[in-house]
């Protein structure tokens, strides 16, 4: 289970810890233009692990290429986690100042003991990503559609598979009897299965419902993100020592990041996706442009960044519902609100 391999990680990075470098986060010397009237400030590198790079973080990647970050005298190195255990192994060694991944991640290691565990300090997504698909189009589509069936799901602890198991329980549905979950095939490798005939339905993050769709191979029936309600996907998460010594820089992120959160209330979908095309060069933008409107108009992306205690409760709820959760974490330890209300102002 996902939280047996946090525990083996923290132990291996309490470790690492005695001895990684403490360069990052630090002024690097170099000069950023200030604010207008031409002053300059100097800039400070933050090295910013993502758990994977996908569009449905669109207000971040908006965020870089307006150049919201150096605005606030911020250089951002960005580097792609591939996972949140390794995410957040990133961050508790040193290797990364800020993490982007899901909130489950700092329960998991809060409660098995990390003295300097990790803060959430700013909330992305308010939805879940991930959307179901049929190898037919299914007319008036209802989750007891899938009782009897074969469904490419995710792996067992993760939040895809957490989400679509307590969407099935809050229909009446045992996830276990009800019908069969296939969790073998790795996370990046179901929309290929599902295209050469594996199940009945797939479970997928995006591009690959997109691309299934556009292959005339599957049809998106139904938006997790949609039926499972407001729930903290992904949140910016930094340890707290981290926090405490660099409230400034803490600060001037979230304040970059909100204003990527104000262009993607205030401007279409065709736009956004043309601001962030260039992180994804090997898709084209017309495709870009179709998952932007999909994740636009489930409202994935809401107005602030405040990560409210409303929704931290929602995912234990869903952790517990899982068999993933031994017990409950604080969430005024786990999560503070101070940077992203103040960005809202």
């Amino acid at each position: 289970m996902k939280k047996r391999l946090f525990t083996v990680l923290l132990a291996a990075v309490l470790a690492l810890a005695a001895l990684a470098g403490c360069s990052s986060g630090k002024d690097d010397g170099t000069a950023a233009s200030g604010q207008a009237g031409g002053s300059e400030k100097k800039s400070t590198k933050v090295v910013l692990n993502e758990v994977a790079h996908s569009i449905f973080y669109a207000p971040m990647y908006v965020a870089i290429e307006e150049g919201y970050f150096e605005e606030e005298g911020i250089q951002v190195e960005l580097v792609n986690g591939f996972g949140a255990d390794k995410t957040m192994t990133a961050v508790l060694s040193g290797e990364a100042d800020i993490g982007f991944m899901g909130s489950e991640a700092s329960i998991y290691t809060y409660n098995e003991g990390a003295g300097d565990y990790v803060v959430n300090f700013a909330q992305l997504t308010q939805r879940a990503g991930n959307f179901l698909v049929a190898r037919e189009p299914v007319e008036d589509f209802s989750w007891e559609d899938l009782k009897g069936h074969l469904v490419l799901g995710g792996r067992k602890g993760g939040m895809p598979e957490m989400v679509f198991e307590y969407i099935l329980r809050q229909n009446g549905i045992d996830p276990q009897s009800d019908l069969t979950i296939d969790q073998s095939i790795d996370f990046g490798s179901t929309a290929a299965a599902f295209a050469g005939g594996q199940g009945d339905f797939t479970v997928e993050f995006e591009p690959g419902a997109t691309s299934l769709e556009q292959e005339g191979k599957g049809y998106v029936v139904a938006s997790l993100g949609t039926d499972s309600g407001y729930v903290p996907y992904t949140a910016f998460s930094a340890k707290k020592s981290y926090i405490e010594e660099n409230p400034d820089v803490i600060q001037g992120f979230t304040n970059a990041l909100q204003k990527g959160m104000d262009y993607v209330q205030g401007h279409t979908p065709e736009e956004i996706a043309g601001i962030i095309a260039p992180q994804f060069e090997e898709t084209d933008l017309d495709t870009i442009t179709t998952i932007v409107t999909r994740y636009y108009d489930q409202d994935t992306w809401a107005d602030n960044l405040v990560f409210s205690e409303d929704s931290f409760d929602l995912l234990q709820d869903i952790l517990e519902d899982a068999g993933e959760l031994e017990k409950r974490a604080p969430y005024e330890d786990l999560v503070t609100t101070r940077f992203a209300q103040e960005a809202a102002r």
